[in-house]
């Protein structure tokens, strides 16, 4: 990982937005700071385009594209796009309706499977405002010790679903999406942005291991400061990281990207 202040001398195709995760990115321990709250207002003011990409439900995302200066959300880790559509908002599943029901079935039977092995563990509070994954919390309202997540992980993949996890959830799933290829599907079917270019052309900022996948993928990707506690975890870490964490780390990103706009 390189410093921040590399990012504005170092060469890289001119930008044309910007990917960001909610929880410990832009959020700084759940709550939306004033210092980035205004940079998302400064990122869109100089013409980049702003999608949230996050674990967090699609019921979050249809609040915020509504409220916020974003041109879409990208939710439960790739399943659940959402876009504005004139005064409301459009949502959609990358999956069939006969499918996700029987997906949820199984998710409901993984649920009371996980009670079974670890009694102690919550679901997380959004769990009701998610259409394609359940989340226990491990690190928002609750400690859950890592022994014991681990354990849920382990039966996660028993059951033959998917894990990811961030600093607040440990989330399953049977869908085979994740960030990147949601983000990526959602800039080419509205924003008329082949693979190729969204790769090269839009960079993202996160902080812990389920943004793996955009760290991977992304030429210019960004780290808050308190991504250092996921590196071990992550096959590829970001290429910058800024001196400060959470929110006041996206707004110093920010202020870089800006920064490098031409004038």
């Amino acid at each position: 990982m390189r410093p921040l202040s590399r990012f504005t001398s170092d060469p890289h195709p001119p930008l044309r937005g910007l990917l960001f995760d909610l929880d410990d990115t832009l959020l700084s321990h759940g709550r939306l700071t004033r210092e980035a709250y205004d940079a998302l207002w400064e990122v869109h003011g100089a013409g980049l385009l702003l999608i949230a990409v996050t674990g967090r439900p699609s019921g979050w995302g249809e609040v915020l594209v509504r409220q916020w200066p974003i041109d879409g959300a990208v939710t439960e880790n790739g399943a659940v796009h959402v876009l504005r559509d004139g005064a409301g908002v459009s949502v959609r599943e990358r999956c069939s309706p006969e499918v996700r029901h029987a997906r949820r079935m199984r998710l409901a039977r993984l649920v009371e499977t996980v009670r079974g092995v670890v009694p102690e563990a919550r679901l997380a509070d959004d769990v009701g405002a998610r259409r394609s994954d359940v989340t226990w919390d491990i690190g928002e309202r609750v400690r859950l010790p890592v022994d014991r997540v681990d354990l849920i992980a382990r039966e996660i993949v028993a059951a033959g679903g998917r894990t990811t996890r961030s600093s607040v959830h440990l989330h399953a799933t049977f869908d085979e999406d994740d960030k990147a290829s949601g983000v990526v599907e959602l800039l080419g079917r509205t924003f008329g942005v082949d693979a190729g270019a969204a790769l090269r052309t839009f960079a993202f900022v996160g902080d812990s291991a389920n943004d793996a996948a955009c760290f991977a993928a992304f030429d210019t990707t960004f780290g808050v400061a308190n991504v250092a506690a996921s590196v071990s975890r992550l096959v590829r870490p970001p290429r910058y990281v800024a001196s400060l964490e959470m929110g006041a780390g996206f707004a110093e990103i920010a202020r870089a990207l800006i920064g490098d706009r031409p004038r």
